[in-house]
């Protein structure tokens, strides 16, 4: 084999160097999410739907853009614990009619619905090149996310006494704004390891991990209060 037939062409060379850099851009995004969903298309099927899928790649290409390799591997671990902790006895919650649609697989409404956020943090980053603020931004709302979702789907499955944050009526589980003790630990352990990893990986620095961590927790206190308060009027 000749030396240009063994070479990396060029225009791979340049997509590895971009992946490599801490905000490689909507191109680099686009083709790194592309390959890496395509690896995993077999997972992704488990948690998403079709729709889902498609709506998935758009947010991956603009979180990867905007933070890069350590952005993305967040929305991936996102993805894998909140689809893993969703089918924790998912049979018994189906059974009570308080399991997510689909056995738990998401469609565009909840990949938005998790990433609409964290999108506009990457949107904004890319707009105005002030990464390190956005960033933070990101991070918090996905640890947000997750702790929340952590925190229903476990006290779903394992929430002994529940009741509502507005005054403390005891309530059955699955109950719009209900909380457990069991759910909110579990919802304030996942912030606290989702915001570590972002720390280990260098999305975040040791003050913001912790502040982060705490508005997750009050995000999810207060979002239980809003369940409570509005959707249960619905």
């Amino acid at each position: 084999h000749t030396a240009e037939a063994v070479a990396v062409p060029d225009a791979i060379q340049a997509l590895v160097q971009s992946a490599g850099t801490a905000h490689p851009g909507l191109a680099t995004g686009a083709a790194v999410t592309g390959l890496v969903m395509t690896a995993g298309v077999g997972v992704l099927q488990k948690g998403l739907t079709p729709a889902g899928i498609a709506n998935a790649f758009a947010l991956g290409t603009l979180l990867y853009g905007a933070f890069g390799a350590g952005g993305f591997s967040l929305l991936c671990l996102y993805f894998l614990f909140g689809t893993a902790v969703t089918k924790v006895k998912l049979e018994q919650k189906q059974k009570e009619g308080i399991a997510e649609a689909r056995s738990g697989r998401r469609g565009p409404g909840s990949v938005w619905g998790s990433g609409s956020a964290g999108a506009f943090c990457a949107l904004a980053a890319l707009a105005t090149g002030d990464y390190s603020l956005w960033q933070i931004g990101f991070v918090a709302s996905f640890t947000s996310k997750l702790s929340d979702t952590v925190s229903s789907e476990i006290g779903k499955a394992y929430g002994k006494t529940t009741y509502l944050v507005t005054n403390l009526k005891l309530v059955p589980r699955g109950t719009e704004g209900a909380v457990s003790v069991e759910g909110t630990l579990a919802g304030l352990a996942a912030a606290a390891a989702y915001a570590t990893v972002a720390l280990v990986i260098g999305q975040t620095s040791p003050s913001d991990a912790v502040l982060v961590t705490a508005a997750a927790f009050l995000a999810n206190v207060f979002e239980s209060y809003l369940g409570a308060v509005v959707q249960g009027k619905v």
